[in-house]
């Protein structure tokens, strides 16, 4: 579940359009986006109900948020060269705030949150702190990790055969049937995820719910029960990154004649089409929510949703349009 913020993001405001537009109540919407059912009534209220729209409402609320205000330590220089000294003797932000929240329990103007001392420090002297002074931060970085940052330990999948032994057709597009896939994580715990394959030449998209788990076993068999409802002809190949999801690849090649290739590590742009389709995806299902609650119909009427829309890319056709067609061609 998202722990809510004060505001909604403009991806939130996506997830509550599409529910409306797909005549979802609206409390689906709030289970999505771990928020109060109240919150996204009043958004909805607030924006117009027959015609919300996430853009418009994203824009609107910003207006209204527009308040400048002074920096803290930029305002009050005295508390300003405290901190400073006692980051200078190696302190951390968090010791600091607390210190000064005890030796002065009574005086709202000595009470800085560690947040905004990080804050400082990383605007480099923009918010009344020498942004040197972050290197003396125990990290000693020269710039802060994201919040939620954490360095991935995913054990090595056995047996990879690499991105690089591609067959040459899989590169220009020419031959349908080749497919790039991976995974969109939902909650920081990781017991929220859904599958995507997306076919290279046509742009078409496949939704897979993944409810209870990521283990290899699961991936491999729902990825084969989906793709074996396509004709034989448009089921060559499938690429993904380096993810223990895919530790059953062998087996999965063994049970459906579909080789499976891996990217290089750290090396998205490999599969570029899934990449630039999970950034569409991301205005139905925003990073950190739960998506557990969706079933296997409600993530295919987003895919038939994004599957008839238009793509430049294809001359502004559809990608069901283009792989009805790839469909006839091989059957005639």
């Amino acid at each position: 579940m998202v722990v809510p913020g004060v505001r909604l993001s403009r991806d939130e405001r996506w997830v509550i359009q599409n529910t409306i537009r797909f005549g979802w109540p609206l409390g689906e919407a709030a289970r999505m986006l771990g928020r109060p059912a109240s919150a996204v009534y009043r958004e909805v209220a607030r924006n117009g109900a027959r015609g919300y729209q996430a853009e418009r409402a994203h824009r609107v609320a910003a207006e209204r948020a527009r308040r400048p205000k002074p920096l803290k330590l930029v305002a009050n220089p005295v508390l300003a060269e405290e901190v400073t000294r006692r980051l200078r003797s190696c302190w951390s932000p968090q010791q600091i705030s607390g210190r000064l929240r005890l030796e002065h329990p009574d005086d709202p103007n000595w009470r800085v949150s560690h947040e905004t001392i990080y804050k400082s420090l990383y605007l480099q002297g923009r918010a009344g702190l020498d942004g040197e002074l972050r290197h003396a931060l125990r990290t000693g970085r020269a710039r802060r990790r994201p919040r939620g940052y954490r360095v991935e330990g995913r054990g090595k999948v056995q047996d990879m055969v690499m991105i690089s032994e591609r067959p040459p057709e899989v590169e220009d597009r020419a031959v349908p049937g080749h497919w790039e896939g991976d995974l969109i994580i939902g909650t920081r715990d990781g017991s929220s995820q859904i599958g995507v394959m997306v076919e290279r030449t046509s742009r078409f998209l496949m939704l897979l719910a993944l409810p209870d788990n990521r283990r290899a076993e699961t991936v491999r068999d729902v990825i084969a029960s989906k793709i074996q409802k396509l004709p034989a002809d448009l089921i060559r190949s499938l690429t993904w990154d380096q993810g223990k999801e895919m530790g059953q690849h062998a087996q999965f090649t063994v049970d459906t004649g579909v080789a499976v290739y891996f990217c290089d590590p750290h090396s998205p742009w490999q599969r570029g089409t899934v990449e630039n389709t999970n950034r569409l995806l991301r205005q139905y299902f925003p990073r950190g929510a739960d998506y557990s609650p969706l079933s296997q119909d409600d993530l295919d009427l987003v895919a038939d949703e994004l599957n008839q829309r238009p793509r430049k890319t294809l001359g502004y056709q559809t990608p069901a349009e283009v792989l009805n067609d790839l469909i006839n061609a091989t059957t005639a």
